[in-house]
């Protein structure tokens, strides 16, 4: 494109100076008469050339997808960023042979999730201004996700994620974010009627780690909540992205009272009750569990969940299967959960349905982990409803 108008502009300095030549050598009565003419208008001939603009970052056009304006809309804020899992399993990071690339981040994980059973999602974050970062963008289209509350970043780039599950059972992760685009999210940013139309806002606590993200995180927050939205918290706890034990358990604890409803792993229990039984009930209650929460949710693998809420709790028993891949298993749960919370949010004061919606979240992690990456293994509805009809009750 500009190589075509760069030879156009030449030839039309070419035809300008030839012109004058030509009538430099005119009869004087015909040149003066030309001259008079040019005189009357003003002739550039560069005046035709129609350069296009510089592109601001903030111009970017957006891929939005499916129109969300519904009244189970779940928003859901954070990273999305690009997994690179082992074409094996079993190794760890430096015997991978290969990785295979895939879309991530646990909120982006949960958007695609409630929509690919047949909700209505959006995700609101911020990827870098390159391949992967659209690709991301693409792939929530592609998924019926809203994405017009992303934003790109010029100056850096979409974050890398690289994962395995190791033969001993334990995940590891290694993270290229120096920083990445997500964590220059600003408030300014914000799609602020998108967030003013959701049933639940989602989020996690990467995005408490670093300014300005952080900022925009609790600015977010107070937009929903404001707009009447339930706050679900999974806090994802990654402590090699915390610049220390200290700063993660502060950072986590920091919005704790405000979400509505909490889901958090045994590890988590663990580490934010500073070493206590993760499966005494007692301890859950008495640390985790705040006085404004509805729902408090503990995943436990393939073994299931506990509930706990101000009336009742409770176990849920888990689906077994062969796992190939835990990666995205917790988002799965969460998307399960919050699919149906958004659809009757009186959900969890009754026990029975409440039941009948975990068993129905943790056949989503279930079918999750049998496929290797988080986005591409999320189930649809009708695959969860046909693992559960297997189940014995």
């Amino acid at each position: 494109m500009y190589q075509i108008i760069n030879i156009s502009a030449t030839g039309c300095s070419l035809f300008f100076f030839l012109t004058i030549y030509h009538l430099l050598h005119l009869p004087t009565s015909l040149s003066a008469f030309l001259v008079a003419v040019c005189r009357c208008v003003t002739f550039s001939p560069f005046k035709w050339l129609k350069f296009p603009p510089q592109r601001n970052c903030e111009d970017l056009p957006l891929n939005t997808g499916a129109a969300d304006n519904n009244s189970s809309l779940v928003v859901c804020f954070g990273e999305m960023l690009i997994d690179f899992v082992p074409t094996v399993g079993g190794v760890s990071l430096a015997e991978a042979p290969g990785f295979k690339k895939a879309p991530g981040g646990a909120p982006a994980n949960v958007a695609v999730g409630i929509s690919r059973l047949g909700g209505s999602s959006a995700f609101i974050g911020k990827v870098g201004d390159d391949e992967f970062g659209h690709m991301l963008a693409d792939i929530l289209e592609q998924n019926n996700v809203n994405n017009s509350g992303m934003r790109f970043d010029c100056s850096a780039r979409t974050a890398l994620a690289f994962v395995t599950l190791r033969a001993d059972g334990e995940r590891e992760f290694l993270f290229f974010r120096n920083p990445s685009a997500d964590m220059l999210f600003h408030e300014s940013e914000l799609d602020i009627k998108l967030l003013e139309q959701a049933k639940i806002f989602h989020y996690g606590s990467i995005t408490l780690i670093e300014e300005p993200c952080r900022s925009t995180h609790l600015a977010a927050m107070t937009i929903a909540k404001k707009a009447g939205s339930i706050l679900s918290y999974d806090p994802n706890l990654r402590l090699k992205l915390w610049p220390s034990p200290e700063a993660a358990w502060k950072g986590i604890m920091s919005v704790w009272d405000k979400a509505d409803i909490i889901k958090i792993s045994e590890d988590e229990i663990t580490f934010l009750t500073g070493g206590d039984d993760p499966y005494d009930d007692n301890v859950v209650l008495k640390k985790l569990f705040h006085p404004n929460l509805k729902l408090l949710l503990v995943t436990e693998g393939s073994e299931g969940c506990r509930y706990y809420t101000k009336k009742f709790r409770g176990r849920v028993t888990g689906v077994k299967v062969k796992a190939v891949d835990t990666t995205g298993a917790g988002d799965a749960f969460v998307s399960g959960i919050l699919s149906n919370i958004a659809s009757d949010t009186s959900l969890y004061q009754d026990e029975k349905r409440l039941r009948e919606a975990l068993a129905f979240a943790n056949a989503c992690g279930a079918l999750t982990v049998r496929e290797r990456g988080a986005i591409p293994a999320l189930p649809t509805r009708e695959a969860v409803l046909k693992i559960l009809q297997n189940i014995p009750e």
